[in-house]
């Protein structure tokens, strides 16, 4: 992790820069949301995800002093002393409403919000559908095959008992 100084201009005052606040990016792909904090003292940054349906911790550190991150994003996160924050491998369910409080020493504290939007892959579904319609196309070849081998079994089983009904082609086992 950088060294930053937490040094503020202004005694007292949390600043949070960001350079873009409204990110867009597809699954499997990582993100890094770019903040430069400053304050006096050592902060405290928390990331927060909110959405619809959830709004959970994502973790909570204090540079050169402590990391902790949540289970849930224990693997995919990384944390940097500016405030920053780096998430690996999105998934869709990870768009959504992203908040960094930067809390100083004092008990004061400031935030900001990032909005994610994640997209689905599109060659993914393609290729899906490639795969299900290759499958289907398969079947119905079998499917027409059956049904080609069994007409032919039938057109040979009615001709056969046409022979043996006719007359004169008894053998002579049956007339003893």
């Amino acid at each position: 992790m950088a060294q930053t100084s937490w040094a503020s201009p202004h005694p007292g005052a949390i600043s949070i820069h960001s350079p873009q606040r409204s990110l867009t990016r597809s699954v499997q792909e990582d993100v890094f949301f770019s903040v430069d904090a400053t304050c006096s003292g050592i902060p405290t940054i928390q990331w927060t995800f909110m959405s619809g349906a959830v709004s959970r911790t994502i973790g909570t550190w204090q540079p050169g002093v402590y990391t902790n991150i949540t289970v849930d994003y224990s693997s995919r996160v990384q944390p940097y002393d500016n405030g920053s924050m780096g998430l690996l491998d999105l998934r869709l369910q990870d768009a959504g409403y992203y908040v960094v409080t930067v809390t100083e020493a004092a008990g004061s504290s400031k935030d900001t919000g990032f909005v994610l939007k994640v997209n689905e892959v599109l060659y993914e579904d393609l290729q899906y559908l490639s795969v299900s319609a290759l499958a289907l196309a398969c079947l119905a070849g079998l499917l027409m095959l059956a049904m080609w081998l069994l007409d032919k079994a039938y057109r040979r089983i009615v001709a056969w008992r046409r022979r043996r009904k006719m007359p004169g082609t008894e053998t002579a086992s049956t007339h003893l």
